[in-house]
């Protein structure tokens, strides 16, 4: 219930996107989209793209194209599929992930760029300013990895007795790692002892998951990440089998079953992405528009996985959920 308002790649082929099937008509700009990860998992964040793309007078096979790149968590992929939609001449390249966006920015500092990315880009080196982000990118973060010790200490009212907390962090996202000090000394001040476990690649969350039953982990704040929202159903089930209580990044989690999350309107965050498309595709200078941030943020309970854990959430947390999923 609420309380506040709030697909498939082939090596490097174009992605059909969900509108996609009509011919590309001659003079039609192009747009590249650029990912570090597969389409799958992120198909609402894409759907929210194109809504914000036709709130701009675009729509994908009537006045513009699509060219999608999906580097399917192969990150060393990232420099020639950005290549590849530099030499296709595209109008404009929006990328998804900090990898995506500095390997466009690498192979081009004449086509725009507009990123969506979910830490600091001005920590991750994407632009030297988010007010004046100067020469050809600008884009949307929700700036997800600020958020770790607001959701440890929510995890900590839900789960007190739980004295070691496990940590699972994206390796891919430099802007997580430079934020762990952050986090490790919000435990500090909780009494709580942090194990930080590191992931690259899909392979790593088994053994990060061993790692947490051997520390004897009580609860787990999972991080912002591509990888780790590629991977959330494993992730999810993995938690679920431990019976681990877990806190996750976005309301995706929850729908699929995680217990709780608390983060940014990350949908919101790529509609906005699609508008400054627009914006850029009618002649806009991405210099000119400073990065948007984040306004809308979601705490949301999965009741139902809470009864499956024997977790009974205190009527003070549920009471300040924007939705409760039972």
């Amino acid at each position: 219930m609420k309380r506040r308002d709030f697909i498939s790649l082939l090596g490097g082929a174009a992605f059909a996107w969900p509108v996609a099937g009509r011919a590309q008509q001659p003079g039609m700009p192009v747009i590249g989209f650029l990912s570090a990860v597969s389409p799958g998992p992120f198909a609402q964040r894409v759907a929210a793209f194109q809504r914000g793309l036709n709130e701009a007078g675009y729509v994908e096979g009537r006045n513009v194209a699509i060219e999608s790149r999906w580097a399917e968590e192969k990150y060393d992929r990232l420099p020639a599929l950005a290549a590849d939609l530099v030499g296709r001449r595209v109008a404009l390249i929006v990328t998804y992930t900090d990898a995506a966006a500095l390997a466009a920015k690498a192979a081009t500092k004449t086509i725009p760029i507009v990123f969506i990315n979910g830490g600091d880009p001005v920590r991750a080196g994407i632009v030297s300013s988010l007010n004046r982000p100067g020469e050809n990118v600008t884009g949307a973060s929700f700036f997800g990895v600020d958020l770790a010790p607001k959701q440890l200490a929510l995890l900590h009212e839900i789960v007190p007795h739980a004295s070691v907390i496990a940590h699972l962090v994206d390796q891919n996202v430099p802007d997580a790692v430079t934020q762990l000090p952050a986090m490790q000394e919000a435990a500090r001040v909780l009494g709580l002892r942090l194990v930080v476990l590191r992931v690259r690649t899909a392979n790593d969350i088994d053994a990060a998951f061993a790692t947490i039953v051997r520390e004897r982990a009580g609860a787990l704040v999972v991080g912002t990440g591509a990888l780790l929202t590629n991977r959330r159903k494993e992730i999810i089930g993995l938690a679920a089998r431990h019976t681990l209580p877990a806190i996750y990044p976005f309301r995706e989690f929850t729908a699929d079953g995680g217990l709780i999350s608390y983060g940014n309107n990350v949908s919101d965050t790529f509609r906005e992405g699609g508008v400054y498309a627009g914006r850029i595709l009618k002649g806009a200078r991405p210099a000119d528009l400073p990065v948007i941030l984040p306004t809308k943020f979601e705490f949301v309970l999965n009741l139902k996985t809470a009864k499956a854990m024997g977790i009974k959430v205190p009527l003070a947390v549920a009471g300040r959920a924007d939705e409760v999923i039972e």
